[in-house]
Parts: C-alpha cells; sequence; structure tokens
C-alpha cells in the first residue's frame, strides 16, 4: 500500500466534547466512547474523499474498517474537548489506511490505526475505489509516524 507523503491536502481536524455519559466508574472516558470518537474521524476522513452519505447512496458502496490498533495513552476527564487529527497514511486500490491522534487540553491522549476497504455493499464484496476517491485519497498522503506500522501484517 502506497504511503509516501505528499502533504497536499490535510484532512481538517475533528472536535467533539466528552459527554458526561461516556464517563466510566473510574471518572474517565470510557474505552467504547474512544472508539465511538475515533469512527466519527474515519466518517469525517471518508467524506473529505469523496465517501459521503450521498456517495453510499449512489454507488452502493462504502469503506469497511477490517482492522484497527488502538493505543490509550492518557486519561480523558469529564468535560474536555477532544481534537482528533486525521491523516492517510496508506491507498491503494481497494484499501485506505487511517491514522487518528486524539488530543485533549493539548496534550495526546490515545491514537488509531484504521485499516478500512472500500466494499459494494450490497453484495458484501470488496470493490477498487473510482478514480476521484482514490485521486484524493493520494492526495491526503503523509509520513507513516513512527508509532504506526501495527494493521495490515499477518
Amino acid at each position: 500500500m502506497s504511503g509516501a507523503p505528499s502533504g497536499a491536502h490535510p484532512i481538517p481536524p475533528l472536535h467533539r466534547s466528552v459527554r458526561d455519559e461516556w464517563i466510566d466508574a473510574n471518572g474517565h472516558l470510557s474505552e467504547a466512547y474512544y472508539v465511538l470518537v475515533f469512527g466519527e474521524a474515519t466518517e469525517h476522513a471518508m467524506a473529505q474523499v469523496g465517501m459521503t452519505s450521498a456517495y453510499r447512496t449512489e454507488t452502493g458502496c462504502s469503506l469497511f474498517t477490517v482492522e484497527a490498533h488502538l493505543r490509550y495513552l492518557d486519561q480523558v476527564l469529564p468535560g474536555e474537548r477532544l481534537e482528533v487529527r486525521t491523516m492517510v497514511i496508506g491507498a491503494d486500490g481497494k484499501r485506505l489506511l487511517l491514522w487518528h491522534e486524539m488530543a485533549a487540553g493539548g496534550r495526546l491522549r490515545a491514537t488509531a490505526e484504521v485499516l478500512g476497504v472500500h466494499v459494494d455493499i450490497p453484495s458484501g464484496t470488496s470493490r477498487p475505489f473510482p478514480d476521484g476517491v482514490r485521486a484524493a485519497a493520494r492526495a491526503r498522503l503523509r509520513p507513516v509516524p513512527p508509532a504506526a506500522g501495527r494493521v495490515g501484517r499477518r
């Protein structure tokens, strides 16, 4: 999968406020909500490369997460404002590799490396990206962060 940097079109950050119901018995963000926020960041990145809800309706295709690796680096506390920065670190004919960094208060709290495959939803089979989506993803390629590299290996 290609991961060469270009840096031409960054993905704007996603911002979310921590909700009270996301806090667990230990007084910090429950692990399920890290996944929820990273899932929203993946949807945000998909839209940036052309895979919007309209795209799903028109083509019957979407990106399915097939593998993810999360690192919980620091607690997220009640009421904090989250910023998730997302980079495309790999793209080929059918796959998109994303790197998410979740920060709050200027400190990195968690990362997620997400491998998605472009799928024809009715048939459940993978399909090549349309040229425009593939080009938009490749235009956003960034260098692979040193902590990445956990997904996609067997």
